[in-house]
């Protein structure tokens, strides 16, 4: 099967959160199924800064949107036995920031457009193209309209929600530039990429079970519940895997001390102390990580409301690796000013003090609005950090809560989003830490030994695919 994967982002290249990752792992599990499989995705200025050497310019095109005609040109390299493909163009990706910008319904516009003129450019016609979010989800509609002039765009798709909230919605004016009009793409009197994708994709998937049945409810759907509804019986749950192969305590040359489930309490000792040390915290005192996208779904605003006190208190050490909204960013740097020998704070996505962040810590905050899947909760259980989270999305179907009568449980979990209810679970976390230290470890030991194979994943899409190649879905 040839398969097409369109995301924008992909890790190592490009990343803002767990749909990068996804975009390098799953591609890598297809290929082991025997699979073709090719990767596109923008060539932002970052991917031209730290990989520009080991591009191969292959080709160029004019996409017309509108009244726009702007010039795409295609790179390619090949990493981890995968070919990528970049898009590129100075005046939409020569930018320093992915996504954000006043023009983005355009820059957006002409991926999706230049996509459609890769496949042509490198003879590349797959059996399915398999989209992700709202920043590919205009390829369905395109692919479409190609369609009816050439038959080699008539193509199935897929198309992956990682995260419903972020839409793609702009003002009712942008539909001048796909050179063609239909009603699909309109909700709430805008232009939605992203509804554009759940209507016209020959099918949808999220990246849980539980998230999945979420977004088919009001509170869930964020607008979107009623299109998802009337697709509900070609929309699947699928669980993301993890690559074991980045993420991996026992060979990572990243983080102070490799170890594994054998020998975790002196591997797990000795990066605490290293990172305590090299930050200049308190030492012998718990060690909370939170390391992720700062925005109003990660439920940063429960551990406002409520951390200031255990670090009042000096029970605990806080890390905190990330970047987002301006509202959490302001939050961190002054908590790490108030309590300097309790709090690190690294602003921006830092590869490297992530994975010492996962392997020191001993809790791992995870307290979300909502969650389609998360990967962080699952890195942090391969590194023997115990996610405390809100039993939401792929929260509530990979962190089974600690059960204090049978000994059972992978980490900690609270049920309503609530300042109380998050404090209550924090003080049983750490009550267990202080007061029962074998059952904590052996907490750890258990979740060190799930393992959320990518497999696993690559197999239930594989069979996907099949499904909606063969009409029947």
């Amino acid at each position: 099967m040839r398969i097409l994967f369109c995301s924008g982002e992909v890790y190592p290249f490009s990343k803002t959160g767990g749909l990068a990752d996804v975009a390098a792992s799953l591609p890598k599990a297809l290929l082991k199924l025997g699979h073709e499989v090719k990767i596109i995705s923008p060539y932002y200025q970052n991917v031209h800064h730290r990989f520009g050497e080991i591009m191969t310019k292959v080709g160029e095109s004019t996409v017309s949107m509108g009244d726009i005609n702007e010039q795409a040109t295609f790179y390619k390299t090949d990493y981890d036995s995968i070919e990528h493909i970049f898009v590129d163009s100075k005046n939409y990706f020569d930018r320093r920031r992915f996504y954000g910008h006043v023009d983005d319904a355009e820059r957006f516009t002409f991926f999706n457009f230049a996509i459609l003129e890769a496949m042509d450019k490198l003879d590349f016609f797959p059996d399915i193209i398999h989209i992700n979010d709202w920043q590919t989800s205009l390829v369905p509609y395109f692919l479409d309209e190609k369609s009816r002039l050439d038959s080699r765009y008539n193509i199935k798709t897929l198309l992956s929600i990682h995260n419903l909230e972020k839409q793609g919605a702009y003002p009712i004016e942008i539909e001048k530039l796909f050179n063609a009009k239909n009603y699909t793409y309109i909700h709430l009197n805008q232009v939605n990429f992203l509804k554009c994708g759940i209507m016209r994709a020959s099918a949808i998937n999220t990246v849980s079970e539980t998230y999945r049945n979420e977004i088919l409810t009001r509170f869930y759907g964020f607008t979107l519940d009623g299109a998802l509804k009337a697709r509900q019986y070609q929309l699947f749950g699928i669980l993301n895997g993890l690559d074991s192969d980045v993420y991996n305590p026992r060979t990572d040359k990243l983080i102070y001390q490799s170890y594994d489930e054998t020998n975790f309490e002196i591997g797990k000792k000795i990066n605490k102390e290293s990172l305590v040390s090299e930050y200049s915290l308190m030492p012998d005192k718990p060690l909370l990580a939170f390391v992720g996208r700062f925005a109003r779904q990660k439920g940063i605003n429960l551990m406002m409301d409520s951390i200031d006190q255990f670090l009042i208190e000096e029970r605990i050490n806080l890390i905190v690796v990330g970047e987002g909204e301006q509202e959490y960013e302001t939050y961190f740097e002054e908590l790490q000013e108030k309590f300097p020998n309790s709090v690190c704070y690294q602003h921006g996505f830092d590869q490297q003090l992530s994975l010492r962040a996962y392997a020191a810590s001993d809790l791992f905050l995870m307290p979300s609005l909502f969650e389609p899947c998360g990967l962080n909760q699952m890195i942090a259980m391969r590194y023997g950090s115990l996610p405390l989270v809100r039993s939401t999305g792929g929260l509530k179907d990979t962190v089974t809560p600690y059960n204090k009568f049978t000994g059972i449980g992978v980490g900690f979990a609270f049920e309503n989003f609530d300042s109380q209810e998050f404090i209550d679970t924090l003080n049983e976390a750490l009550d267990l830490y202080h007061n029962n230290p074998t059952a904590f470890k052996e907490l750890i030991r258990q979740a060190m030994h799930i393992k959320h194979s990518i497999t696993k994943m690559s197999l239930q899409y594989d069979e996907l695919y099949k499904k909606i190649i063969e009409d029947a879905i």
